[in-house]
């Protein structure tokens, strides 16, 4: 058998190479980076990204730079899975992502058996956090905190009229839906119909005809942007004047993008716009600076590297175990959003939402706002 030998400028060089690949504190963004949801993977990328490259500058995590691996998810949760193990394989030690709650959800697992942290932006289906693993965290609200708000504006805001509750079967828009039918059912109003439909769906004439013979005056829509959009515009274009409300899966311009003029009136659940925060304010500026808007979760995906690095400065450490264990302690967090603290199941103890409208700018642009 042949012996590879290498000279001692090799072996320098390689062990070389190794230290600096050790100092580095491997960070996954995972989320839909491609596909129908990709405005949401963007927002995740550009926020982890501009964070890593903030807090390098001032020093990195404990002295250690941070770098950034992506992971495309298009929304699938078998490809999330494919991401997960990859990250493994390649020593990703924390992840931002993913987006989708149920990508989240099964991805999460093959991080806690394989020592990673993961902190979500954006996945707010309580299952993330109720399962007592110990590497979950999520910087957004939860979908009974989010549908409580929900139903609760419905019945009182938009009393007496009658009410559809709609959502795409996923874990995040059915999971949503049902919180508010839920609210909605303990506030004495019961919807006149409760549909899914299918990711993906395009035509939604059959359902609005149904929700047209039921008279309804309120869309309530558990999902994205993507389906959101069409059916806003073609109820519109069917003659069907609802007002629609939605969560916080279509807090993205592309909402109004796809459905055109109609979006206007939308109301939309979501936290209070980090955008006016004055923590964030020169985050803010260096994003537009790049001519990129910060809506939505950018600033959340920022906020969640910034977890990350208060969890390993309080732990003394960048072992993910001990910086879930310093996070968990709900020590409070200086981030672009405010301040935040963690229980022990890593949900916010201080998510809050609020409603916003949709509403045409003196540009002429359709975008959301938060009502006073």
């Amino acid at each position: 058998m042949k012996k590879l030998l290498l000279s001692g400028a090799a072996i320098a060089a390689t062990l070389a190479f190794a230290s600096v690949a050790s100092a580095d504190v491997l960070i996954g963004v995972a989320g839909p980076l491609t596909g129908p949801n990709a405005a949401f993977g963007a927002q995740l990328q550009k926020g982890a990204e501009q964070a890593a490259a903030d807090i390098n500058k001032a020093g990195g995590i404990n002295g250690e730079k941070i770098v950034i691996e992506l992971g495309d998810d298009v929304s699938d949760p078998k490809q999330g899975v494919s991401v997960a193990n990859k990250f493994v394989g390649d020593g990703v030690k924390f992840v931002i992502g993913h987006f989708n709650s149920s990508v989240s959800i099964p991805a999460s697992e093959v991080y806690a058996e394989n020592g990673i942290l993961e902190v979500t932006p954006a996945s707010t289906n309580p299952k993330y956090t109720e399962r007592g693993l110990w590497n979950t965290f999520r910087v957004c609200g939860r979908d009974d905190q989010q549908g409580a708000v929900a139903g609760k504006y419905i019945a009182e805001k938009l009393s007496g009229k009658k009410v559809a509750v709609l959502h795409d079967k996923t874990t995040y828009g059915q999971g949503l839906a049902d919180e508010t039918k839920k609210a909605l059912n303990a506030a004495g109003v019961t919807e006149v119909l409760y549909e899914g439909v299918n990711v993906g769906d395009k035509d939604f004439s059959a359902l609005i005809s149904k929700m047209k013979q039921a008279g309804v005056e309120v869309i309530y829509w558990g999902g994205l942007h993507t389906e959101g959009g069409l059916i806003v515009r073609q109820s519109a274009d069917a003659g069907l004047k609802a007002v629609l409300m939605s969560g916080d899966g279509i807090a993205s311009d592309e909402f109004s993008a796809i459905g055109g003029p109609a979006v206007e009136g939308t109301l939309m659940t979501f936290g209070p716009d980090p955008r006016e925060n004055p923590a964030a304010l020169d985050a803010v500026k260096a994003f537009r600076a790049s001519g990129f808007e910060p809506e939505a979760y950018t600033l959340y995906a920022y906020a969640a590297v910034q977890i990350v690095a208060a969890g390993a400065k309080s732990a003394g450490s960048v072992d993910p175990q001990a910086v879930a264990e310093a996070i968990h302690k709900g020590e409070t967090i200086s981030s672009v959003i405010g301040p935040l603290a963690y229980d022990t199941k890593g949900d916010r103890k201080d998510a809050d939402y609020t409603m916003y409208q949709w509403y045409k700018t003196p540009e002429g642009k359709i975008s959301y706002k938060m009502l006073k």
